[in-house]
């Protein structure tokens, strides 16, 4: 993207909602997120934009921004909550410096399968989770996908945390994942997603952790070398809409916009569930070296105990041992 056309697209922050006879006939709502338009989130929200135009009989309309177009992930939050933006959807870790709670989530080895995460997001703890941005002028509409995490980088592989010691890896701004990383013995950095190729290209860092589908889509096989299919830790991505201006809608639209949130969120996560296996062989065959079975052992170990430990100093350790008991349940 040239630099004038990010200026027109940022622009497109700071202009105001339609008003007026526009609004009589459609009300368009913004939609922003940072990843490409090849991965998953940006097919699930153009779905979402099809549907919100359907069962609202036109009276709501959705221009989606892809890759980063509108700003980095604490740009697109802060749109949002501001009200610049109408909807912003990125990791779950941009969101806990918010709510802080909500980094239950983001702990290392917590979900044993997508099961497990469809129970937690979809129930009790999810519903719980929601309400923690009400105060942050935000409205979750619901849960998307990431996905489970693998490490990348361009010098050695990885198979052993020891394989790890000195190596600069980007993660997300979650103390989580710092401190698992830090524990690790690497020399972690946290940057946005849409700096992360670039900070790569320039070897600024050696490697990052991501699922193998926004690895493959993301194209990072141009600039690393090495993957290691850890699964260290499950992420979600947050599809939250600004508080104010969902509750500026009519109460039918109100519905409409929930209806197909909920509609289409587990769409989302079918899609990246189902492409995670042709991920790994098309990395292969774009000529990553790929270590299938580290020794996730010995990586929980050094990092489980901690991280939960943090957790519960600050929030309790009811939220982590519920996510566990519904493990048994899904």
């Amino acid at each position: 993207m040239t630099r004038i056309t990010r200026r027109a697209a940022l622009g497109l922050l700071a202009a105001p909602a339609l008003t007026g006879a526009a609004s009589a006939q459609a009300t368009r709502l913004r939609f922003a997120h940072p990843h490409p338009e090849s991965d998953s989130w940006h097919r699930a929200a153009l779905r979402f934009a099809e549907l919100l135009r359907e069962r609202s009989g036109g009276a709501l309309t959705v221009q989606v921004f892809p890759n980063g177009a509108l700003g980095s992930d604490p740009t697109i939050i802060s749109a949002a909550r501001g009200g610049t933006l109408d909807i912003a959807l990125t990791g779950n870790p941009f969101f806990t410096g918010l709510a802080p709670r909500l980094n239950v989530l983001d702990l290392p080895f917590q979900f044993r399968d997508r099961r497990h995460v469809t129970a937690v997001l979809d129930g009790r703890i999810g519903a719980g989770l929601r309400g923690e941005l009400d105060g942050a002028n935000l409205t979750v509409l619901g849960f998307w996908d990431i996905g489970f995490r693998n490490i990348t980088n361009y010098r050695r592989a990885v198979a052993q945390p020891a394989d790890l010691r000195g190596l600069k890896i980007r993660t997300t701004p979650n103390p989580a994942h710092i401190r698992a990383f830090t524990l690790r013995g690497a020399n972690q950095v946290t940057m946005p997603f849409t700096e992360l190729f670039t900070a790569m290209e320039t070897r600024a860092v050696d490697g990052q952790e991501n699922p193998t589908t926004l690895i493959l889509n993301a194209r990072f096989f141009e600039v690393q070398r090495h993957l290691s299919l850890t699964r260290h830790a499950y992420t979600a991505g947050i599809l939250a809409m600004s508080k104010a201006r969902f509750e500026a809608l009519a109460p039918n639209l109100r519905e409409a916009v929930m209806a197909v949130a909920a509609e289409v969120t587990p769409q989302q996560r079918a899609m990246n569930e189902e492409g995670e296996g042709g991920s790994v062989a098309e990395l292969r065959r774009r000529g990553m070296q790929i270590v299938e079975e580290p020794d996730r052992d010995a990586f929980a170990r050094i990092v489980v105990e901690e991280t939960r430990r943090d957790f519960a100093t600050r929030f309790g350790a009811e939220l982590p041992e519920a996510i566990a008991a519904a493990a048994t349940a899904s």
